[in-house]
């Protein structure tokens, strides 16, 4: 099979490169200099060429506060542009695994969140991320939706990133307590999505959640990151979301519920404190 995924450049389109370097398949990556998705006429011209038979959509604009200002561009994005994969899709008869997020629900719930919750997204990227995710099921394509979040990695820029050059820098550093959710290794969505493709369970299509195991706060994830890295220098200090105003409103409590994930591919997902311990393993390899 021949597997496009859009987003190569980014760090879960990294993560993929990584993860499906030894696949019997034929896998191309691209990103806006090899494949412009906002365009139909250019979707079109790559499905012809190549021949897709699976699209992996790792595109996305993330920038979750940024959003608030530039709504527009980011559902050209996270909405228009799926929505003309999707359609390609339906047209070639190919697959589309289209990853979206956490942030299509309203944070006020007490339990992990299950694929048929009800979305309520509070903030732009969440409105334009379910917008998308609304475009690929009128399209009528076979389509596997993953929704996952918190995503970190060695690659790009992310919260464990973003922390260590902290620690290494201040004497402090305050982290939102009062937000709840699962860090989730880009290396493992990666491994699990070449592991449909490979494992040929591409017809299993549905909307599916998949981060690591376990939930944390955005203070326990740094004090973890913290104590893994062996970065005692600084302290790091809870704080409340009122106390740290962003732009964008964020979801207070967005566990996913995986076993609906688990039960259908037949696999487990690693605890979030084991996998960030690779990552930080993987990191301090490079």
């Amino acid at each position: 099979m021949t597997i496009l995924v859009t987003g190569g450049n980014g760090q879960l389109g990294r993560a993929m490169r990584l993860a499906s370097a030894e696949s019997r398949h034929r896998y191309i990556f691209t990103d806006i200099e090899e494949l412009n998705i906002v365009s139909a006429e250019a979707i079109e011209a790559f499905f012809s060429r190549e021949g897709v038979d699976v699209v992996v959509n790792c595109a996305a604009y993330t920038a979750v506060n940024l959003a608030e200002d530039e709504e527009s561009i980011a559902d050209n994005i996270n909405h228009r542009a799926v929505a003309l994969l999707a359609e390609a899709c339906k047209h070639h008869n190919a697959t589309l695994i289209h990853i979206s997020t956490d942030y299509i629900f309203d944070g006020k719930a007490t339990t992990p969140y299950a694929e048929e919750s009800s979305p309520a997204p509070i903030n732009a990227y969440g409105r334009t991320k379910w917008a998308g995710e609304q475009a690929v099921a009128e399209s009528g394509c076979r389509a596997i939706i993953l929704r996952t979040q918190w995503l970190y990695s060695e690659f790009g820029r992310n919260f464990l990133k973003t922390m260590l050059t902290l620690f290494a820098s201040r004497d402090e550093v305050r982290v939102v307590a009062d937000q709840i959710g699962t860090p989730t290794y880009a290396g493992d969505l990666a491994e699990a999505i070449c592991a449909i493709i490979e494992e040929g369970k591409i017809e299993e299509c549905g909307t599916y959640h998949y981060s690591n195991l376990g939930e944390c706060s955005w203070y326990d994830f740094a004090a973890e990151i913290a104590r893994v890295s062996g970065c005692d220098k600084c302290k790091v200090a809870p704080c409340t979301t009122a106390e740290y105003p962003t732009k964008a409103t964020r979801p207070q409590y967005s566990v996913l519920d995986k076993s609906k994930f688990m039960a259908t591919f037949d696999t487990s997902i690693p605890e979030w404190r084991e996998s960030l311990a690779k990552c930080i393993k993987r990191l301090n390899n490079q």
